[in-house]
């Protein structure tokens, strides 16, 4: 996989006026420019990252995690995962979200929890207009390590080393990174989304 980074280290968080800065870089054409959120979904801790392309440039626009205490009721958690999903698009400005797909789980009421969980965030995405697409595990893993039994560390240290991280990402961050990654390999690298919305 020949994939080029826009910079050496790209900034993680917004600017102090708490907006991400437009990219690209005043003077360049914006021709076939995309922005994905990457959503890893969970109740306690879901990792979200922002990602730009241009061409073969990728550039990492910000990532973290969306944290629930222990103790906190599930009602209270799906709010602040919505308010906190609504603050990072208005914020981030992305034209499209990549979500994980629902995996095989034995735990029933595990499955149902995470269900609510990525509802909140499909529908946090649809209120902003924002398309939302899904990716299974294993197909996340074949387009950014390159086969899908690649364990998460290998995942990460694939991600870090695409995106040019000096700094090493909390798994769910990196997660949330590679799932935008595989978006955007799988429908190119230029704005025509062409893989089918959720």
């Amino acid at each position: 996989m020949n994939i080029k980074s826009a910079i050496r280290n790209p900034p993680r968080r917004p600017d102090q006026s708490g907006q991400v800065a437009p990219w690209p870089p005043t003077g360049q054409s914006a021709m076939g420019s995309a922005r994905i959120l990457g959503v890893d979904t969970s109740l306690r801790s879901t990792g979200v990252a922002l990602i730009q392309a241009r061409g073969s440039l990728y550039k990492t626009l910000e990532y973290e995690l969306v944290k629930n205490p222990p103790g906190r009721p599930l009602s209270a958690c799906l709010g602040h995962l919505s308010r906190a999903l609504s603050e990072i698009i208005t914020r981030g400005k992305p034209q499209a979200a990549a979500l994980e797909g629902v995996f095989f789980c034995k735990n029933v009421k595990t499955a149902v929890i995470l269900g609510e969980a990525r509802g909140v965030v499909i529908a946090a995405c649809s209120a902003a207009g924002v398309p939302g697409y899904e990716y299974s595990p294993r197909r996340v893993k074949q387009a950014v390590v390159g086969f899908g039994n690649a364990g998460k560390e290998q995942v990460r240290k694939m991600v870090m080393a695409i995106l040019k991280l000096d700094e090493t990402p909390h798994e769910d961050a990196a997660d949330a990174l590679a799932i935008a990654l595989c978006h955007l390999h799988t429908v190119g690298r230029y704005a025509g989304l062409t893989a089918k919305a959720i």
